[in-house]
C-alpha cells in the first residue's frame, strides 16, 4: 500500500470522526435542501408557467446540484478551521504524505455527501419527482453529481487554505449561495436577458443541472443554449476535470507551504 493511500485513509477516518462528533452541523446541511425543496416547490411552482408537480420534477435536480456546490463552503470552512487552529502545522511536522491531508478531506466529504443525498431523493419522490430515464442513466447522473461535489470541495479547500481564518471563510462561504441563483437550478434561463442568460449558462452549475435533468429524464436539453448546457454531460465532465486539475494541485501546494 502506497504512503498516499495509507495516509489518505487515515485522513478520511479523521474527517469522518469529525462529522460524527458534530452531528448537528451534518443534520442542518441535510435539512436545508429539503426545506428549500418544499418551499420552492410549492411556492415558486405556483408562480411559474409549470404546474406544481412538473416544477418539482424540474427543481429536484437543481437542488441536488446546488447542494453539491455547497462543497465549496464546507471545504473552505473545514480547511480554514484546521489552519487557524494549528492542525495543519502539526500535520506538516509529521511523516504524512502532503497530498493525503487535503485529499482525505475531499474524499470524506464525498462519503458524507453520498449518504446525505438519499433523504433529499426520498423527499423528492414523495412530492412527485420521478426518474423517467433508464437505470444506467440514473446511476450516471448520481456519479456525475458526486464528481461535481468532489470538484467543488477542492475549490473550497484551496480557498480555506488561502484565507486561513474561520471568520473570513464563513463570510466568503455565505457568498457562495449566490452561485445557484445565477444558474438554471431553480428557474429556466430562456427568458433571462442576453448577458444574464450567457452568464448563467456558462456557470458550471447549469451544465451539471441540465445533465442531471437529461439523464433522469425530467427535462429535455434546451435549444440554442451555450455549449456547456447544449452538451451537458460533456460540458459537466469538462468543468469537473478543469476544476480538479486546477484546484487540486494548487491546494496541495498551498498546504505544503510553510508560513513564516
Amino acid at each position: 500500500m502506497s504512503a498516499l493511500t495509507y495516509d489518505g485513509m487515515a485522513m478520511v477516518g479523521r474527517q469522518l470522526r469529525r462529522v460524527r462528533n458534530s452531528p448537528g452541523l451534518a443534520i442542518l446541511t441535510q435539512v436545508m435542501p429539503i426545506n428549500m425543496l418544499l418551499f420552492f416547490g410549492y411556492v415558486f411552482g405556483s408562480a411559474l408557467a409549470m404546474p406544481g408537480r412538473e416544477y418539482r420534477s424540474f427543481l429536484v435536480p437543481g437542488l441536488l446540484v446546488a447542494t453539491a456546490a455547497g462543497g465549496i463552503m464546507t471545504g473552505m470552512f473545514q480547511a480554514a478551521q484546521d489552519t487557524h487552529r494549528g492542525v495543519m502545522d502539526r500535520f506538516r511536522t509529521m511523516p504524512v504524505s502532503r497530498a493525503a491531508v487535503p485529499l482525505g478531506q475531499a474524499v470524506a466529504d464525498l462519503v458524507v455527501t453520498a449518504a446525505g443525498t438519499v433523504p433529499l431523493l426520498l423527499v423528492g419522490l414523495v412530492v412527485g419527482w420521478r426518474v423517467e430515464g433508464s437505470a444506467p442513466e440514473a446511476l450516471g447522473a448520481v456519479g456525475l453529481l458526486l464528481l461535481f461535489r468532489f470538484a467543488c470541495t477542492w475549490i473550497g479547500i484551496l480557498l480555506g487554505l488561502l484565507t486561513r481564518s474561520e471568520e473570513a471563510a464563513g463570510q466568503l462561504g455565505a457568498a457562495t449561495f449566490v452561485l445557484p441563483l445565477l444558474s438554471n437550478a431553480y428557474i429556466p434561463t430562456d427568458n433571462l436577458a442576453g448577458w444574464l442568460r450567457t452568464t448563467a449558462e456558462w456557470n458550471p452549475i447549469s451544465a451539471v443541472t441540465t445533465a442531471l435533468r437529461d439523464l433522469f429524464g425530467n427535462a429535455p436539453v434546451p435549444e440554442g443554449a451555450a455549449w456547456p448546457v447544449a452538451h451537458p454531460v460533456a460540458g459537466s465532465l469538462a468543468w469537473c476535470a478543469l476544476l480538479i486539475a486546477l484546484c487540486g494541485p494548487l491546494a496541495v501546494r498551498r498546504y505544503d507551504r510553510k508560513e513564516g
